[in-house]
């Protein structure tokens, strides 16, 4: 194809009214992914009585998702490139339904986890793809910005519509169902974008080094291992081997980068000031809105007593912030700055978890509602706005390989929230004093997480329950103003460092010729 025909090519897609017809089915995959990041939440008490996993193994199961597909994004987005982002889309999507299916049906602890792992193996074919294919979709940056802005909507809002969508399930039907609602959008997804969505690919893309794609895996679940485990039991010789392991194989994944004429993902890009801070600031703002949106949900329900519908509802706020900002942050960014626009979100998240270290059974539903709403405010602006300075600072050919480190910035934040967040939680929650005469048995299932304490005081008198009960909610609530403390002070900092490292960082204006 010469210059002249692709351009016309380009310019035909640009004026075609079915790109936002095709935009709206990526914004499907990408919320549904979103979702089940967080779906789990709300589940978490009835699935703890249906399948009694351990304190770890629950943590496990909340949080493979997010670390299987961070560590596979890239190789995934690399690969998109290769074969085709429509191809690997709808593939992904098939499997993704079929695996929700295992999902539904876990009848273990050890098979729920894996489960969980294969459902994050089909979501990082998802997610790279959407936000390529935008990127070879919409070529004016304006239109660009806007599409990306509904894309970081539904990314950013999806963390805090899981819990809503899995209350009004677990209202109805029994927790699996949290998965099976995963079937209907997969089929919709498949059906419309067979016709709407456009293939694109890398025309020389180069073999797919699967040493490479072992490297990420290993590398990324490994180091998030060890600061789950140095965070629970403290720094022993398991978490610092994972630490050891996962650094080792990052930086051979480095290395090997800079050497292969075809890389998976271009590492040298990281020496772009903007590039760096954009992945770092969407990697901590998901981190605070998954870590706040995931423990809030068992602080609702668990410690104020609240039904799995109320609890999503009251969640619901941080949606509709994360909406309105993703679509107004590309306009904001070009009217202030990048940098105002990136460090404002940051800022609003870590006020949003500096309100929970003050949270307690009382707090009544608007300060809530505040919270979570401010909490999806900054969200939706800080995201959107980094994935477009991520996305417009590479050529469209590499659109994948982009795409997946903003990818998977998010879901390593997602998976960090839970890991990093709830090890505070679980580490000052097991220390909490149970009542004299409660069995050694009682009181260790009590210590292994509140939905295990809910369960034992069951069994035990009533005044007895009753104290232990309130001791393990006090206690929960304790860890949960320690993980909000910590949280802010990481949003601040990063404030701070997004300040400066978008220093000069713009939004780009006109229309793009190839």
């Amino acid at each position: 194809m010469t210059s002249t025909d692709q351009r016309a090519t380009e310019s035909e897609t640009v004026r075609s009214p079915g790109r936002w017809l095709a935009l709206a089915v990526l914004v499907l995959a990408v919320l549904l992914v979103a979702v089940d990041a967080t779906v789990l939440g709300l589940a978490t008490p009835f699935l703890s009585e249906d399948l009694k996993p351990s304190g770890t193994q629950l943590l496990w199961i909340g949080d493979v998702y997010s670390f299987i597909i961070a560590g596979l994004l890239v190789s995934m987005g690399s690969l998109g490139d290769r074969i085709g982002r429509k191809k690997l889309l709808l593939t992904g999507a098939v499997a993704f339904g079929a695996v929700s299916v295992l999902n539904a049906y876990a009848t273990s602890p050890e098979m729920m986890i894996l489960a969980r792992a294969l459902l994050g193996v089909a979501g990082a074919t998802l997610m790279p793809s959407t936000l390529a294919l935008i990127r070879n979709i919409f070529h004016d940056p304006k239109e660009r910005s806007l599409a990306v802005g509904i894309w970081g909507a539904a990314a950013s809002a999806g963390a805090a519509v899981g819990p809503v969508v899995g209350g009004f399930l677990l209202e109805h039907f029994w927790w699996g169902s949290v998965f099976l609602i995963n079937l209907p959008v997969m089929a919709v997804l498949v059906l419309v974008g067979i016709r709407l969505l456009p293939e694109s690919r890398n025309p020389s893309p180069g073999p797919w080094d699967l040493i490479s794609v072992g490297l990420s895996l290993v590398g990324m679940v490994a180091v998030v291992y060890a600061v789950k485990e140095a965070a629970v039991h403290g720094f022993h010789w398991d978490s610092a081997g994972a630490a050891a392991i996962g650094l080792a194989a990052l930086t051979w994944f480095v290395r090997r980068q800079l050497t292969l004429p075809s890389p998976l993902l271009d590492v040298r890009l990281f020496h772009h000031r903007g590039f760096s801070g954009a992945v770092l600031a969407d990697l901590l703002t998901i981190l605070g809105l998954s870590g706040l949106v995931f423990f809030l949900s068992q602080f609702l329900q668990l410690v104020q007593g609240r039904s799995p519908l109320e609890a999503g509802l009251i969640e619901l706020p941080a949606a509709i912030g994360a909406v309105g900002a993703g679509l107004m942050a590309g306009y904001l960014a070009r009217r202030a700055s990048v940098r105002s626009a990136v460090s404002g979100g940051l800022t609003a998240v870590g006020l949003a978890l500096a309100a929970c270290t003050a949270l307690s059974a009382d707090t009544g539903v608007v300060a809530l509602a505040l919270a979570l709403f401010l909490g999806g405010l900054g969200a939706g602006l800080a995201f959107t706005v980094t994935a477009d300075v991520i996305l417009s600072t590479v050529p469209k050919e590499q659109a994948g390989a982009a795409s997946a480190v903003s990818e998977t910035a998010y879901e390593l934040g997602a998976a960090l929230g839970i890991a990093v967040l709830g090890s505070i939680v679980t580490g000052v929650y097991r220390d909490f004093t149970v009542p004299e005469g409660v069995p050694a048995g009682v009181a260790d299932a009590a210590r292994d997480s509140l939905g295990g304490a809910v369960e034992s005081a069951k069994g035990l008198p009533h005044e007895q329950g009753a104290a232990l009960l309130s001791s393990a909610q006090e206690a929960f609530a304790s860890g949960f103003h320690a993980a909000g403390a910590v949280g802010a002070s990481v949003l601040f900092a990063t404030a701070i460092a997004a300040w400066f490292m978008l220093r000069g960082q713009k939004l780009e204006d006109g229309l793009e010729h190839s």
